[in-house]
């Protein structure tokens, strides 16, 4: 593998460039202590996992596949629980399954989960009360309690997010290789407190016509013992990297596969948030060194000559598999927005994964004064991102989104018809509102379709025809 990186990098060269979303400590010899202890644990995953993730990427940015992208806005040291964890691993594998038999793709399944603790916020402060304190940045920063004590950034989160990070992959292995994705098992993924919804109903519909496929497959000796991947599951970690100090305590050189370099072991998949990606700025700086695969934000303000810029920093080697564009302009801007950012990637030969965020350009505060995303302008912006780039000649390879397991009320609308005076029974989040296991899956059945409808329009016209 070629390198992607000049010889100048380093783990630490970052620090030369101006990085902002970084929390200020007060006691900077603590903080390098924690960091120096971090440089001594275990790295979380390892080169092996983060190249495969990157080889079936770059089938996805061949048109060859989907990524599904998913998990908390922010994980909480407080809702730590494997339940939780279980949940949210089942919905996003359901949704999997969805998308694989309705679209007839492979998908490929990354977590926003064992990592995902930080947030870029719009401010460093905020006032209540007329009393001003640091803002809430994530768990691995500080609490979310308004009171000094708490909202004071604390290093010994720092390795409380370490350890909850190790024991979220643990389980999330074991569920991923133990048994519990096994595709005999779909109609045990259900939630209980999803029957009854129309998604629900769809989702047992599925299940029923895979249960006479798998039947048939095994009359004919093909099963979960000949064939492992009937019983068993690929399942990759990412998170935002925001705390460009914790990253490169977690960055280790390989030294046991033949492609070598630097990894962050913190996750397979790493991004670069719309707040964080100037071109000269600490996080870029950062990213383009490592070897796993990276996401970049692309919100409204990005300009096409500064996506080629970027594209060239963090992929000059043009490598499929290497870069995945999250793109998140919101529903009424995705039209406008979206098509000159492809046209001009795909006019300088670039090759990426194109993926949608239809969470963050469509949040609202409502009227009973809670921060939510109508679900109705979710579907439309991934509605719009599917019809960009079949009228661009380009394939639709991803969506990102911020969902749960949990029985939330969040998020506006979708079957269970949420409404603004619903959303207190079982707000839950800390940051941004999530999807849940309901909206999730009726999501995932649009995109579905729109994947069959993607997959006919590549196929010669007889091939086209005949399956419709």
């Amino acid at each position: 593998m070629a390198t992607q990186t000049t010889p100048q990098w380093t783990p630490n060269g970052w620090r030369q460039r101006t990085a902002l979303q970084m929390p200020e400590y007060a006691d900077a010899a603590h903080l390098d202590g924690v960091l120096d202890k971090l440089r001594s644990f275990p790295p979380l995953v390892f080169a092996g996992e983060v190249n495969a993730l990157r080889r079936r990427l770059a089938q996805v940015a061949m048109g060859n596949g989907f990524l599904l992208q998913g998990g908390d806005c922010a994980e909480s040291f407080a809702e730590f629980h494997p339940d939780n964890i279980r949940d949210t691993f089942r919905v996003l594998m359901q949704m999997a399954v969805v998308l694989t038999f309705g679209g007839a793709v492979p998908v490929i399944k990354v977590g926003r989960m064992a990592g995902q603790f930080a947030k870029p916020r719009s401010s460093a402060s905020e006032t209540i009360d007329g009393v001003e304190l640091p803002i809430y940045r994530g768990d691995i920063v500080n609490g979310i309690d308004f009171d000094d004590a708490s909202r004071q950034p604390d290093p010994n989160r720092l390795l409380t997010a370490y350890s909850q990070a190790a024991a979220t992959l643990n389980l999330l292995r074991a569920f991923a290789q133990g048994g519990y994705a096994d595709l005999y098992k779909i109609h045990r993924w259900n939630l209980g407190f999803v029957d009854g919804t129309e998604a629900a109903a769809r989702y047992g519909e599925l299940c029923g016509r895979i249960t006479e496929a798998l039947d048939f497959m095994a009359a004919c000796g093909i099963n979960g013992d000949s064939v492992p991947e009937m019983r068993q599951t690929d399942f990759y970690t990412s998170h935002e990297a925001l705390l460009l100090n914790y990253e490169e305590s977690m960055t280790r050189e390989d030294t046991i596969t033949r492609t070598g370099g630097w990894y962050d072991t913190s996750a397979h998949m790493v991004w670069i948030g719309d707040r964080t990606r100037q071109a000269d700025g600490a996080h870029i700086e950062y990213c383009r060194g490592i070897h796993n695969p990276l996401g970049l934000k692309a919100g409204p303000t990005m300009e096409t000559d500064d996506l080629i810029r970027l594209i060239d920093t963090l992929n000059p080697e043009n490598e499929a598999g290497r870069l995945t564009l999250i793109c998140r302009m919101g529903d009424d801007q995705v039209m406008d927005k979206l098509p000159p950012l492809v046209r001009a990637v795909e006019r300088e030969g670039r090759k990426v994964v194109w993926s949608c965020d239809p969470m963050h350009g469509n949040t609202i505060k409502s009227s009973t004064g809670y921060k939510t995303r109508p679900f109705d302008r979710i579907l439309a912006e991934v509605k719009g991102f599917f019809a960009v780039h079949q009228a661009e000649g380009t394939h639709a390879g991803g969506v990102h989104v911020e969902m749960t397991g949990q029985d939330v009320t969040e998020c506006l609308g979708g079957a269970q018809s949420i409404d603004e005076e619903q959303l207190a029974s079982r707000y839950h989040t800390h940051c941004d509102p999530r999807l849940n296991a309901s909206q999730s899956l009726e999501l995932s059945f649009l995109i579905a379709e729109m994947l069959k409808q993607q997959r006919t329009e590549r196929q010669t016209p007889e091939v086209a025809e005949a399956a419709q």
